[in-house]
Formats: structure tokens, sequence, C-alpha cells
């Protein structure tokens, strides 16, 4: 049995965003493939609809047909497999939700073959009342892995920063935008969330000082250190792989040039880059070994990259005049970043072995892209109805989603990685 350890300790000090702060998520567009998968709503009585929770992850991926059996099946129930088949149905999951003496609720699915007829997986999970949601985004996590390889990334939170009237928050939420929690509320703005390799912290540049000043914010705990506070602006971070190191930019002597320091205190600055240009926004390749950035040194804002043992930098971006923001998947094969193109600013995708480059989006006014942490999805802010708001869309581009808030305006997503 594996357990399914609490999550909510993770938030305490925080001040939390209340129930109003609601999310909506809105999905247009499919997979190339579709797979016909019946949900039956899970036998047993619980605060959280769990199977909702499944039935709602795996439509909004694009990967999946799903079918309402209108039903509540045990996983350890007879299964009907003639009428599933009759519904077209081809994967069918049922379950149960049993609460323990402890308080936790005990929570199994089991996920069946219907035309082989036979169950391929199932698991028991263990959650407190405030981790059923949870528990159901572990499982949808679960049956797209079985199902199609590529691993779930139900379970992921998204940082992303709201403005409403004067007020900037720096909020965290799951990937679909529910439960909502604000580790950081300011009357000064807040930018440049990035996520910690082991999700355990944030990075961020806040105003709060009057200039910006990059923070480092410990969710379990809402510690926070100010880790660039050198003369000048400090703004950009990016963490090292193994989260020892922060890349930023810092104008120490005048420009905004690239420095590595150390992720825990700030300190030993190492500069990176030595240009008469500006040169921000760094980020990371997967492998440590190389830095990403974005640099005007060729007489318009352009991608380049550079070893982070230090040496020339090398321009990566040409297919217009203006290219930012980069952002390298998690497999280091591909470079989401905003391009310009007929004074619109669209999310572009660059292969970095192969050299193509595409666009993704068609929206406008795009900004701050960010890779889900298994490279399938890309998150983005733009503008809707006068309004910013948050957008993912598939790396095919046949897939969208788009979250909108009471929070008020919403921009800076950054995805945050694979949970424990």
């Amino acid at each position: 049995m594996r357990r399914l350890h609490r999550l909510v300790p993770l938030f305490l000090g925080l001040v939390a965003a209340t129930a109003s702060a609601q999310m909506r998520i809105d999905v247009s567009g499919v997979g190339a493939t579709q797979l016909p998968i019946a949900i039956a709503g899970f036998e047993g009585r619980a605060p959280q609809d769990v199977a909702a929770v499944v039935r709602s992850d795996l439509a909004r991926s694009g990967a999946f047909r799903v079918i309402d059996t209108q039903q509540t099946v045990s996983d350890t129930a007879p299964v009907d497999f003639a009428s599933l088949r009759s519904r077209g149905a081809e994967t069918f999951v049922a379950g149960s939700v049993a609460r323990l003496a402890d308080g936790r609720y005990d929570v199994r699915y089991r996920l069946h073959d219907a035309v082989k007829q036979q169950p391929i997986s199932g698991e028991s999970l263990v959650a407190p009342e405030a981790d059923l949601r949870l528990a159901g985004h572990r499982i949808a996590d679960a049956i797209i892995e079985k199902l199609t390889g590529e691993k779930g990334i139900f379970s992921t939170r998204i940082a992303f920063v709201s403005k409403q009237g004067n007020r900037y928050r720096l909020n965290v939420a799951d990937w679909d935008g529910e439960n909502v929690q604000s580790p950081l509320v300011s009357p000064e703005p807040i930018i440049s969330p990035s996520w910690s390799p082991d999700g355990g912290r944030l990075a961020y540049v806040s105003f709060e000082q009057k200039k910006p000043v990059v923070y480092v914010h410990t969710l379990a705990t809402g510690q926070r250190t100010a880790v660039a506070n050198f003369r000048g602006s400090n703004s950009a971070p990016a963490w090292s792989p193994d989260g020892r190191t922060l890349a930023v930019a810092l104008t120490l002597n005048g420009l905004s040039q690239i420095y590595l320091i150390n992720a825990a205190d700030g300190a030993n600055a190492r500069r990176l880059t030595t240009s008469n240009a500006i040169d921000t926004e760094p980020v990371f390749a997967p492998d440590g070994k190389t830095l990403y950035f974005t640099s005007d040194r060729g007489g318009s804002p352009q991608i380049y990259r550079i070893p982070v043992s230090g040496g020339d930098a090398t321009r990566v971006t040409f297919g217009s005049s203006y290219n930012v923001s980069p952002r390298v998947s998690p497999d280091g094969q591909r470079l989401a970043f905003l391009t310009r193109r007929d004074g619109r600013f669209l999310v572009g995708l660059k292969d970095l072995a192969g050299g193509n480059e595409s666009v993704l989006t068609d929206g406008g006014a795009e900004e701050s892209p960010s890779f889900a942490p298994n490279g399938r999805w890309i998150m983005y802010a733009t503008q809707s109805g006068g309004r910013d708001t948050l957008m993912a869309i598939s790396v095919d581009g046949r897939v969208r989603q788009r979250l909108t808030s009471t929070l008020g305006d919403i921009r800076e997503p950054a995805w945050g990685p694979f949970s424990n």
C-alpha cells in the first residue's frame, strides 16, 4: 500500500487565499487520438468526490474521451463488460473511499481493460480529508502513465502572481488552479517566481524595499531570505538542477549581467557574462552545464547559451528580430520562448538539436512561458477580454486550457516539479 502523505503542513504560516479565490479552467481541442475510458462513481462517502477529480483530470488532458457511467461501482465489484463495450469504453475505472478510525481515508481504485475483460492495475492510498483531491490527482497520474506511457502532471502545482486593486499575491495552486494558497501578499509588485527542483522553495523578485530584490521562500515554514539585495537591480532568479545555485541578473556594474550565487544565502557571487549589452532572464539546461539567457548584444534581443563553467556565448534564436524569455524542456531537447512576429508576442518552440522553430500560440500578448515537468505542456500568461489570464497548450498545439480567476489579473506562471 502506498501512503499519501499530507501536504497541508507545507503551507503552515502562510497567508491562505480563501475559498472565494476560485479558478476556472476551460479546455478546447483534443489529442491526436483519444482513448475512451469509463469512470464510475467511487463507493463510499467522503467530503470530496474523488472520482470527479479523476474524470476532470483525464478529460482536460485531451488524451481521453471520458464516459460517465452514472453509476457507483466499488473496486471489488463484478464488472459488466458487455454494457461498457456497448458504450464504446475500452477501459474502466471503479473505486471506493472509506473513512478510517484515525479520521483519514482509504482511497482505492482499479483500472480494467474492457476489451480483454481483465484488471490492469489498482492501488490503495491513505489520505487525510484535506488531501482527497490530491488522491484523485495521483490516481489520474497513475492511469495516464499506465495507458499512455506518459508521466502524469495532475498532482503537480503551479505558482503565479495575481493583482487585484493595489494588492499583489504570490500564489501556489494545484495544476488545475484549485486549492489556491498565497505565501506572500504585498502592496508592491512581485515577479518572476521560480520553483526549486524539490518543490519546497520559491525564488521570486519583490519590490517591497522599493527596488527589485530576489528572495527565496521556504513554503513549509514561511521563512524568507533576501539572497540578492545588491546595489542596483536584482532580478530573474533561476535554479540550478541540484538546487544549490541561483542564476540572477544583477546591475552591479551598470548594465544587467548574469551572475551565479548560492541559493541558501546569496554568497559567492560569480559573474558569468561580460558584455556591453543587457544580459538577463537566465535559465539552466537540465544537465546543469549550460545556461540560456536573453541579450541584446547583437543589436536586438535574442537568446544565447553559455557554459556554466564560463566561456563564449553562442546565439540560439534566429527566426525573428525579437526572441526572449527562454525556457528549456525537462529533457533538454526543446526551447520555449517569446517571439515577436508582425508586432504580436507569441510563444515559440525550437528543436535544439535540429534547429527547427515553430509558433504555438496566436493570442498576440503572451508572456512567461513555463514547461510542465513532463515536457508535454507549456503554460503562459496572455490577455483575454482585457484581463490577464493563464493558458496552457500542449506542445503539439492541439489542446489548450484557459485558467481564469476571481483573484483578478493573473500572470507570471511557473509550473512546479513532479511531486514526491
